[in-house]
């Protein structure tokens, strides 16, 4: 293990994984201020709310407990704290959570120095690969506005295919909000039979 990993593990923090540039672990109360500075970027938020702040008290006393409830399941299904493996710098977070309907929902929430970087397809293909190949999830699914084009290709960069439009109730009213959502999805079965994922597939993430 590298010393950033071992600083992490004697720090007690579960890694659920990590690839060559993120390491994905347990959220802690400690993150609420970088959690709150991610919430507070109207860009990062406008796909989501339309670009309003989070309350930081909606954060410490709300999301993150919400948050830490999951780890107790010891499934590996939850939210996972994005930083970078080096350094240890905080990048955002990933999620990968019991879904609405069939399935497991793989999606994420970057810093925007983080973007047209691959940390958001790096990130998620390497749940993706975790959900089939240790979790023994059979279908993942993500979903997001037809107007997003940046996590569409996320989506699509991880095998996942154009399902369909996806109700999820109200959008953000920003230009485009006309159009809806659309969901994606890959089943363990087209994962196994994609040629895209043969080397992977014989690869796994470090885990903790």
């Amino acid at each position: 293990m590298d010393r950033a990993r071992d600083r992490l593990i004697m720090m007690g923090m579960k890694i659920l994984l990590e690839t060559d540039r993120l390491t994905l672990r347990a959220a802690t109360p400690k993150d609420v201020d970088n959690l709150y500075e991610l919430n507070s970027d109207p860009e990062v938020m406008r796909y989501i709310n339309g670009g309003q702040p989070t309350p930081k008290q909606e954060i410490s006393d709300g999301i993150i407990p919400f948050w830490l409830n999951f780890y107790e399941r010891g499934d590996g299904l939850g939210y996972w704290i994005a930083q970078a493996r080096g350094n240890q710098e905080f990048l955002g977070w990933f999620h990968f959570r019991p879904g609405v309907g069939e399935g497991v929902e793989l999606g994420y929430r970057l810093r925007p120095a983080c973007w047209d970087r691959g940390y958001a397809t790096e990130g998620s293909r390497a749940l993706v690969r975790k959900g089939f190949t240790d979790m023994g999830v059979d279908r993942i699914f993500g979903h997001t506005m037809t107007v997003n084009t940046a996590s569409r290709r996320v989506m699509e960069k991880c095998g996942m295919v154009l399902t369909g439009p996806y109700h999820a109730g109200l959008l953000p009213d920003i230009p485009g909000a006309e159009h809806g959502e659309v969901e994606y999805a890959l089943t363990r079965d087209q994962w196994l039979a994609s040629p895209a994922w043969a080397h992977e597939r014989q690869a796994r993430p470090a885990q903790g």
